[in-house]
């Protein structure tokens, strides 16, 4: 085997999935093997000879990218907070492949990402201004033992509102110095310009996303004010405005209704990164809404005319109530346009066209949840069990109450259709199984027989995963219900009010499902901020938990500024300079991914000059590409996307895909029977039998384990695809780059 530094080789260039794993365990260069036994117990001896590189003839070259979208430990708490922004962010991106959709799509993603925004600010206001300001400081029980709050109490309303207005600017202050922070910035990796690929999926990672984003968080930093101008001004009003308030609102309102057109209009924001002329027209934008917020607190604070005597902050509700009106109004045009849009062709519309809806609903859903979370538990925090009749109990405007019975009756109706699609789906999942075991091991002994249902099981469920997109659909159509419902709040009545009236449940019922919803979502959040830490110290954790982030965090910032910032604007061009110079200095480049890490490589492979394709080969295992990113993402990743990428590699190019894996699969199923004779794309799939037996071997105590969506690397089906792209790699030399 050549050194490390030698030239003319063949290198393994390996890029592990979404587990974050160690370098050893992507090189397979751990000293141990285990010869026998299973994870919870076995037989472990050293390694004879290290890894099997000199048997495959490759040298075996690693990249990680595991601590990319994850990194520090307040970074990885910050992408929990964050992860209603990221999916939201993530909806642009699911939009469908019909060209007339995308500027439709692309503007409603971006209004309910502006929401989201707004959302974020009222929630914080509805602490500061409303629960502290305005309530507790003017109950003496709720102020009592609580120095740090009975400084303020007697003070006038407006010196209260305006000192307590310092925290939800402090707060959109945080925010937009997260999204701006240092060490994010890939600009020293962004690979050249020339030989793009026609396809969209070949831009991820190529494109200059700074500018947009800048634009992007211009607005919405200037929509974040302009909230809590208006939040402010329609305090003031509520007893006849002056014309200073009715001014300085027109004002919010003109910076809103202008960050609100600037979406609308794709052409213009996403116009080039070279024309800086928008940048100025958003930073003036940002400028002008902070001043405004400046001008505003000082007018709260030196007017004189009298405070309305309202119980709760006077336009808080109404504000926080329209604003989910809007959110559903958003939800309902964006399912309008993806069903009238959609491609009517029979199996050619992932999720029934609404991928884009369900993901935007669902993250609606978690940031309304978030806000009222954060909200009950201050009041609970400061109420201490008050009696209500004293008028000194502090709590949460009737929007969230209505938020929270919208989330329990869509995660209720949520898990009756799961069910009910588990034992519906069993029968037919089950034959499935049976007849792949069958075929697989057709003469197996008596005492298999316990083995051979687990395996029979294990593939049963992994076939569960194309009914999620059903019950996908049904949560994202039931979370937009939900916040529609919360418009009722503008009646005045409350949800068990209205269920006992109309549905005969008692509303005491009501009531307490609402209270333990509440706690239900706090104890999830507690979940998500312990398993984001743990996530980040302990790799077989994040193997369940840093999913979400890393999945998430692959797709540029196109709709909300605040979501995490895009790994894949570092890690496709830093892999397609390693390709570029191992192949120019006389090596053949052997790709192999895992899991996510395919989806990396056909990003990396798509951007790879002729010359530099000619002398690459690519082995999936446990790829999602076809399965998933197909359904989720079809503006991007389709028949065509997957083709070109073969002929970038000569179709030199191998998927090994297991029936156990609930991920991965094929890359062009059907090609057996459908494709044209002599069509490459029927020699990329292999499937790998698992487990290898159902029998436990001479020398062990269990039988061979069954691998899902594992890593394969050790596999004799994986070592012998290594070799056979290996000598077509040395036998197609292809263009020697000169």
């Amino acid at each position: 085997m050549s050194g490390p530094d030698s030239s003319g080789d063949v290198v393994e260039l390996r890029v592990h999935g979404v587990s974050g794993a160690s370098v050893d365990q992507v090189l397979n260069l751990e000293q141990t093997t285990q010869v026998a036994g299973d994870r919870s117990g076995g037989f472990v001896r050293l390694r004879p000879g290290g890894p099997d590189a000199d048997a495959r003839g490759v040298t075996v070259e690693a990249y990680r990218w595991g601590d990319l979208p994850s990194g520090s430990v307040a970074q990885t708490l910050a992408l929990v907070l964050l992860l209603p922004f990221m999916l939201v962010n993530v909806a642009i991106w699911m939009r469908p492949a019909q060209p007339g959709t995308e500027a439709v799509v692309k503007s409603l993603c971006r209004l309910l990402a502006l929401t989201l925004t707004v959302l974020y600010v009222l929630a914080i206001v509805g602490v500061a201004l409303d629960l502290v300001a305005w309530q507790c400081l003017t109950a003496p029980r709720c102020l009592a033992g609580r120095s740090w709050l009975s400084w303020l109490s007697g003070q006038p309303a407006g010196l209260r509102l305006a000192v307590l207005a310092v925290f939800p600017a402090a707060g959109i202050a945080l925010i937009w110095r997260i999204s701006t922070r240092p060490g994010r910035s890939f600009e020293a990796f962004r690979g050249p310009d020339e030989n793009l690929s026609g396809n969209r999926l070949g831009t991820i990672g190529k494109w200059d996303a700074e500018p947009l984003v800048g634009r992007l968080r211009s607005v919405h930093v200037a929509a974040a004010f302009g909230t809590l101008s208006l939040v402010l001004l329609a305090a003031r009003a509520a007893n006849g405005a002056s014309t200073t308030t009715v001014a300085l609102a027109v004002a919010a309102g003109v910076v809103l209704a202008t960050g609100v057109v600037l979406l609308c209009t794709p052409p213009l924001i996403d116009r080039s990164p070279g024309d800086r002329r928008l940048d100025a027209v958003t930073s003036t934008l940002r400028t002008t809404a902070i001043v405004l917020t400046a001008l505003v607190v000082a007018h709260v604070l030196t007017s004189s005319a009298r405070w309305h005597s309202e119980r709760d902050l006077p336009g808080y509700d109404a504000t926080l109530t329209w604003l989910f009106a809007l959110q559903t109004t958003l939800l309902v045009a964006l399912g309008v346009v993806l069903l009238w849009r959609r491609d009517r062709r029979r199996g050619s519309s992932p999720l029934f066209g609404l991928g884009a809806l369900v993901i935007a609903g669902t993250a609606i859903t978690m940031a309304v949840v978030y806000s009222a979370e954060l909200v009950y538990r201050v009041a609970d925090y400061l109420d201490r069990d008050m009696p209500t009749a004293e008028g000194i109990a502090t709590g949460p405007p009737r929007a969230y109450t209505w938020a929270l019975f919208g989330f329990l009756r869509t995660v209720v109706v949520t898990v009756v259709v799961a069910g009910l699609v588990v034992v519906v789906s069993r029968r037919r999942r089950s034959r499935a199984a049976a007849a792949v075991v069958a075929s697989d091991y057709p003469h197996p002994p008596a005492e298999a027989g316990p083995r051979l249902r687990q395996v029979r099981r294990v593939i049963a469920r992994a076939r569960f995963t194309e009914r999620l997109v059903l019950l996908a659909v049904v949560f994202g159509c039931l979370a937009g219900i939900g916040t529609a419902t919360t418009t009722l709040g503008l009646l005045g009545v409350f949800p068990g009010d209205v269920v006992e009236r109309y549905a005969r449940v008692p509303a005491d019922a009501v009531t307490f499902g609402i209270a333990f919803a509440s706690w239900a979502m706090a104890a999830a959040l507690l979940g998500l901020l312990l398993g984001g830490i743990f996530a980040y110290r302990t790799v077989p954790f994040r193997r369940h938990i840093g999913v979400i982030w890393d999945l998430g965090t692959f797709w540029p910032r196109a709709a909300h500024p605040f979501a995490p910032p895009c790994y894949a604007e570092r890690a496709v061009p830093e892999l397609t300079r390693r390709i570029t110079y191992l192949v120019e200095r006389g090596d053949a480049v052997l790709l192999s991914g895992h899991s996510h890490g395919s989806v990396l490589l056909a990003a990396t492979v798509l951007q790879l000059p002729q010359s530099i394709g000619s002398r690459v080969a690519l082995l999936t295992h446990g790829s999602p590409l076809r399965r998933l990113y197909a359904r989720l993402f079809p503006a991007y990743i389709d028949d065509a996307v997957l083709h070109e990428i073969g002929r970038q590699v000569g179709w030199r190019w191998v998927n090994l895909w297991r029936d156990t894996d609930p991920i991965g699969g094929r890359i062009f199923p059907g090609h057996g029977s459908e494709a044209s004779e002599g069509d490459p794309a029927e020699e990329v799939d292999r499937r790998q039998r698992d487990p290898r037996d159902v029998v436990t071997p001479p020398g062990d105590s269990v039988p061979p384990p069954i691998q899902g969506h594992w890593p394969c690397e050790s596999d004799e089906q994986f070592v012998d695809a290594v070799r056979d792209l290996a000598r077509r790699l040395r036998h197609d030399p292809g263009t020697t780059p000169t």
